[in-house]
């Protein structure tokens, strides 16, 4: 001090600085230096060290210079860590980079802060350790770290790995990387607490990472702020920015959401409603004023009179009849001549008839043997030419097809939540997650992997994707998705207990780790459980699966049994017969074994076939009393008692079995002739025909009986006569409707749907069948009939003769009597007329405004038998489904994999195309709500590049050059040649490419192939050159549950398909593939669910076309049978289309969905229409009447009651027996729907189509003078009931 006092300025400034470079020199820079110790679970720790940096021998540089480049940019060769150090930080960066890589700028950012706290110079500016131990030599090595660095830092680090995405799985990196909270809950501090807690299993010991603002100081430390890049900005001239699917920031502009029209509206009303409204207020004054103010009709009600018995003076027609009608005079008197002679020889030869007849029924009905019934929903509904059924036919030919799904759902039951304290707060446990419930699951569990199908367990089918082909597979190593996984199927850990900050720590804590982030608990096969999956009810109706969804509050368990399917159906012997065994094992445990706290619900992949087959087979009693009631009824009715006395001998109960007889011949005839030709048949058939050729046949039966019953005999005329000019009186009328019908269907054929082709092809068969054998066989059966009659002989009981004094003559019956005198003089008042047309058009209205809105789709729950099983999973599952189905989308063509440019038209990673195809896929999947993909797409390209990377992942047997998994030490490493993108180069790209799909994934190669891609990568050998033809990229649906969000999802996937295609296409031509080649590069979607929904796409279409074929094919048939009365074929058409419109109503108002079902019945529905229209038409047509007004009243009283009878009654009594079915499908489709058909098509054939003829009827034609030839009523229909 003394010195300093008495010393010039100079001398004091040159001491100062020798304080400095002596402060400077001794300054301990370093935290760290060299390996001390190594725990038991391998991790190296560091020798404490308070000095300066050392000098880095040059294989330290080198190896430095790996990944910590940037601390060698100042040729600094002196560091605070040693050689080991250095191959201990590449090592442990390569852990990260394994997941990282793929984007350059989020790895290079995070390797910085760890290069530079184990490596850098002035460590002890940002570090500082918190702790030592000894080791067993006495020396301090760290076990504990505290790093200061900044909030900017950290935060940009975060930003800028947020998004990178794990193509293997679909989701995120930082689900793999930030511990519980996976990327959802995910944070920059969290993250970072993560990597440092030494209760990661990757980390050697605890580092603290105090954050600081930037540019702040503390008195002792500098918070250490490497520099950051984001991720849309390139590393270096060498790395590229982080691709679109690693980083938001370098996507593509995305086009704007387009705006979802609402509906359509008017004044706030629907806009259809509107519309029809002032249609039906508009029509409905016009017509009024047509009626009263403008017209004036011809006869008043007073007037009236019906069935003019007198012959009309024929002066009233005499004019000038035009071409037509003469042509119609002579068609009407050909028909009823041929009619005429053809009743009369089948009615003298009836026994020779009727042995022609069976005979002939017989051999044709042999053919049943040659059936083939078919059951199988996708050859039911799906045409082998559709879209979607050629691809999954593809698909699994190549890929095999998905797998074979074994389910059981377990909702607890009357059990509370859980309120379980932890030092973060109170969780909320769902009722399954107690100890009992969840030891009852788990002993379930059990049972059913213990399930012994004759020598067949699960092991031995199940799918284990760690597994090759032909090794053997235990059960530990099935995939089962239970959240049993997460403790490895491990009963004790329920007893797991310890203590965090005076806090119980239970085995409840561990499963919400493991559900937080399922990576961190893998299962015994090898891979996580999806929470998604494993657990039910933790939705909100209408939610979708976000970051914060609260799985732990789940109220069912899902148990997942997947089983290996095959294209080839006959390896699926063991795996069908497991599935039996399972079945009946559930059923049992359910009945017997269940715990009062669960609801099971369970399926299996066979289940659905099974259970439509029993279905049938349930029903099978149901519908056989609709029809027996409905023979019944047809025996009695056909009878016209008249005295009790001769009851036995009037009735017709022998005629009426005789008639459902050959109903039931002229059906199995059908289906004979079918048989031999090889067409299947289906379920559909046996149910819907009968019912539908009853409904015809026996209408045309009717009106020939009674037409009889009505009809005089001719002087001199025998029998055989008489039956012959009856039938010449109605045949006409049965080969119109007969001829329209068979048409109808024939060309409904033309459908693609198997099934609605195969019912077709059927209907129109056994209709025309039905009317040959009803002119012949039944021709013949009424003659004898008749004869039995006339010699006062029993029915039945033929053989018993009456007396002849017992003969009553032929008179009219109470029905016919009633049309007659009551119905039709109502019917005709000017006042009901006008009452029924206004009803009408409201009706047709109505219907057209409610049509648009009927339900496309059929719940599959309708499909089940409501004492099913199944119909208990579907319900569960639209109760606790959390997650869509999986996507895979399909891309086949010749493209050259090796070459990089076509790589970059379908990887996602770097150097890849803004547009390639996983990109637009990951895009995709960011739109959700539209696209209806819920995760980005499984990438096996992207992963190949980033396997071959690591050096120690690939290798091989230097023997001879084949596979070896990476674990095997013994082999060697590969020598991949990479091109300037850092991938194989074209050479080795094909050569290492088996080798990556071979290789099992563990921690130290998270990318290896064979558990996620081994099968979705499909390659043959050309000039000993690989390659591939073929390859898939799964993605998943978003949560799907009716019928219209799957259609949509399908909609969806094909638009991204075929927008992939077309840029796939664009550039492989620019790239110099030639066209032909390009233009068979595809991509297209696959779902299991497909091949069923795809018919909705089209189901308008279809609808329409085929309702426009038939009807056109009826137009044509009643044009030309009805003598080319363009009038009368209108009127018909005009009626028809209004029974179908009015159907539509009923279903939009019944709740009855279109689908291929409904569009059976509509078809069907068609035919029916035409018995309740066209007898009364041709009748109309032919009437002798005045006016129109008399004629439709006329045609009416002659033909109401036997349409009434023979088509009314007979339906209602057999519809009313299926709406006790036990099948929902037979309630909502054949009860309503036939009852609807019934009423709709009985209200316009009585009521409706009448008054209509009295309007815009055809007026008197010209036909009658040239057909004055028949002194006798002109008419082919006049029927009368008794």
């Amino acid at each position: 001090m003394v010195l300093l006092r008495g010393s010039t300025p100079e001398v004091k400034f040159f001491i100062f600085g020798i304080l400095i470079s002596f402060i400077c020199a001794s300054k301990q820079d370093c935290i760290w230096y060299g390996v001390c110790n190594t725990d038991s679970s391998y991790h190296n720790q560091y020798c404490s060290y308070n000095g300066t940096p050392k000098e880095m021998p040059p294989d330290g540089l080198q190896l430095l210079a790996e990944r910590c480049s940037f601390l060698l940019e100042e040729k600094q060769t002196k560091f605070c860590c040693d050689v080991d150090q250095v191959k201990i930080l590449n090592k442990n960066i390569k852990l990260a980079s394994a997941i990282l890589d793929r984007c350059p700028s989020c790895m290079a950012n995070l390797a910085r802060h760890i290069c530079e706290f184990s490596c850098s110079s002035e460590q002890s500016k940002f570090a500082r350790v918190a702790s030592t131990k000894k080791n067993d030599k006495g020396d301090d090595y760290v076990t504990a770290l505290d790093l200061h660095i900044t909030e900017e830092y950290i935060n940009k680090t975060y930003k800028s790995c947020a998004q990178v995405s794990v193509p293997q799985t679909g989701q995120l990196a930082l689900d793999l990387m930030c511990g519980t909270y996976g990327a959802s809950r995910c944070s920059p501090t969290k993250w970072f607490t993560y990597m440092g807690d030494v209760n990661n299993v990757y980390v050697p010991f605890q580092i603290t990472y105090i954050q600081h603002p930037t540019n702040s100081t503390t008195n002792e430390f500098t918070p250490l702020n490497p520099k950051t890049i984001p991720c849309n900005e390139a590393v270096n001239s060498e790395l590229p920015a982080c691709s679109c699917t690693d980083c938001d920031l370098s996507c593509p502009q995305a086009p704007e959401e387009p705006i979802t029209p609402n509906q359509l509206k008017i004044a706030g009303f629907d806009a259809f409603t509107v519309i029809m409204t002032v249609v039906f207020t508009v029509g409905t004054v016009v017509f009024l004023l047509g009626t009263f103010l403008f017209t004036k009709d011809s006869i008043s009600d007073e007037d009236f009179h019906v069935g003019n018995e007198e012959v009309t003076d024929d002066s009233m027609y005499r004019q000038q009849p035009r071409y037509f009608e003469k042509l119609g005079a002579r068609t009407e008197y050909f028909l009823e001549n041929i009619f005429t002679k053809w009743g009369t020889f089948f009615a003298t030869y009836p026994w020779i008839t009727l042995f022609a007849c069976a005979s002939i029924v017989v051999m044709l009905g042999y053919g049943i043997t040659f059936v083939e019934i078919t059951t199988d929903p996708v050859q039911l509904w799906a045409s082998p030419s559709s879209k979607s059924r050629m691809e999954r036919e593809f698909f699994d030919s190549k890929f095999e097809p998905f797998f074979r799904i074994e389910q059981v759902i377990i909702k607890a039951v009357d059990l509370p939540y859980i309120l379980h304290n932890t030092s973060n707060g109170p969780i909320k446990f769902g009722p399954i997650f107690g100890k009992d419930f969840l030891s009852d699951v788990l002993d379930l569990q059990e049972q059913i992997q213990n399930i012994d199908a004759n020598g067949t367990f699960l092991n031995n089918i199940c799918y284990a994707p760690l597994k090759d082909d032909n090794s053997y597979v235990k059960a530990s190593d099935c995939v089962i998705q239970s959240i049993w996984g997460y403790f490895q199927d491990d009963i004790s850990r329920l007893d797991d207990n310890d203590e965090d900050n005076g806090f119980n720590v239970t085995y409840l804590d561990e499963m919400y780790q493991c559900i937080s982030n399922p990576y961190l608990c893998l299962a015994s096969y090898g891979g996580p459980v999806d929470p998604a999956i494993a657990l039910g009810g933790f939705l909100k109706p209408g939610e979708q699966l976000t970051g914060t969804t609260k799985y732990e509050q789940a109220d069912a368990l899902i148990l997942t049994f997947l089983v290996k399917n095959h294209h080839d159906k006959g390896k699926l012997v063991h795996a069908l017969e497991w599935e039996k065994s399972f079945v009946e094992f559930m059923i049992n445990y359910i009945e017997n074994n269940k715990s009062k706290s669960m609801d099971i619900a369970f399926t299996t992949e066979r289940s659905i076939e099974d259970e439509l087959n029993r279905e049938s087979q349930s029903d099978v009693l149901t519908v056989l009393v609709s029809y027996i009631i409905m023979f019944i009824y047809i025996a009695i009715s056909l009878g016209h008692v008249q005295e009790l006395k001769r009851s036995l001998i009037d009735s017709k109960i022998t005629l009426g079995i005789g008639g459902v007889i050959i109903v039931l011949a002229s059906v199995v005839s059908s289906i004979g002739i079918f048989g031999y030709i090889g067409v299947p048949a289906t379920l559909i058939i046996v149910e819907v025909i009968p019912f539908l050729v009853l409904a015809v046949g026996v209408d045309n039966i009717f009106i020939l009986v009674q037409t009889f019953q009505r009809d005089q005999r001719r002087t001199n005329e025998t029998t055989e006569q008489q039956v012959g000019r009856v039938l010449g009186r109605v045949g006409p009328s049965m080969l119109l409707t007969s001829v329209s019908e068979s048409c109808c269907f024939f060309l409904g054929s033309l459908s693609d749907m198997p099934a609605v082709k195969a019912f077709a092809l059927y209907a129109g068969a056994a209709l025309l069948i039905d009317f040959i054998l009803q002119i012949t066989c039944f021709i013949g059966l009424f003659t004898l009939d008749i004869k039995r009659k006339d010699e006062n002989r029993l029915d039945i009981c033929c053989f018993i003769k009456c007396k002849k004094s017992d003969i009553v003559h032929n008179n009219e019956g109470l029905l016919y009597k009633f049309f007659r005198s009551v119905y039709v003089p109502f019917l005709m008042k000017k006042a009901v007329r006008v009452t029924v047309m206004i009803l009408s058009f409201g009706c047709l209205c109505a219907s057209i405004a409610f049509v648009p809105k009927i339900e496309i789709g059929l719940d599959q729950e309708l499909a089940m038998p409501e004492d099913s099983f199944v119909l208990h999973y579907f319900k569960s599952l639209n109760e606790h489904l959390n997650i869509g189905p999986p996507v895979y989308f399909v891309l086949r063509g010749d493209i050259n994999y090796s070459n990089s440019s076509n790589q970059n038209l379908v990887c996602s990673g770097r150097y890849c195309n803004d547009d390639s195809v996983l990109t637009q896929l990951y895009l995709a999947s960011r739109r959700s709500n539209l696209t209806y993909i819920a995760r980005p797409a499984s990438s096996w390209i992207d992963d190949y590049f980033d396997w071959a990377l690591s050096s120690s992942c690939c290798k091989y047997n230097p023997k001879n050059d084949s596979f070896c998994p990476h674990q095997d030490t013994s082999c060697s490493n590969c020598i991949i040649k990479k091109n300037d993108l850092q991938r194989p180069d074209e050479q080795d790209f094909g050569k290492y490419l088996p080798f990556f799909l071979k290789d099992n994934p563990d921690d130290s190669c998270v990318k290896a192939g064979h558990a996620a891609y081994s099968g979705a990568v499909r390659y043959n050998y050309a000039q000993k050159t690989l390659n591939v033809d073929s390859s898939y990229f799964m993605a998943y649906h978003s949560i799907l549950k009716s019928s219209r969000d799957y259609f949509q999802a399908l909609e969806a996937a094909r638009k991204i398909s075929a927008n992939i295609t077309q840029m796939l296409r664009y550039n492989l031509i620019s790239n110099g593939l030639p066209l032909d080649l390009a233009m068979q590069v595809e991509v297209f979607p696959y779902s299991v669910f497909y091949v069923f929904y795809e018919q909705y796409l089209t189901m308008w279409s279809d609808t329409l076309q085929s309702i426009g074929i038939s009807i056109l094919s009826i137009f044509i048939v009643t044009f030309i049978l009805m003598g080319f009365d363009i009038h009368s074929a209108l009127v018909v058409i005009i009626t028809i289309t209004m029974i179908i419109v009015n159907l539509g109503g009923l279903m939009y108002y019944w709740n009855i969905s279109l689908n291929a079902v409904s569009l059976v019945n509509i078809v069907m529905a068609i035919g029916i229409s035409v018995e309740f229209c066209s007898h009364l038409v041709h009748s109309f047509s032919l009437s002798k009447e005045i006016n129109q007004v008399n004629r439709a009243a006329d045609c009416l009283s002659k033909m109401g009651s036997s349409i009434f009878s023979g088509i009314t009654l007979t339906k209602f009594a057999g519809i009313l027996v299926l709406a006790f079915a036990k099948s929902q499908i037979f309630q909502v489709f054949y009860f309503r729907m036939y009852f609807g058909i019934v009423v709709i098509g009985a209200t316009h054939g009585l009521i409706f189509l009448p008054v209509l003829l009295s309007y815009i009827g055809a007026p008197n034609n010209t036909r009658l003078e040239s057909h004055s030839h028949d002194t006798g009523e002109q008419e082919t229909s006049l029927s009368r009931a008794r």
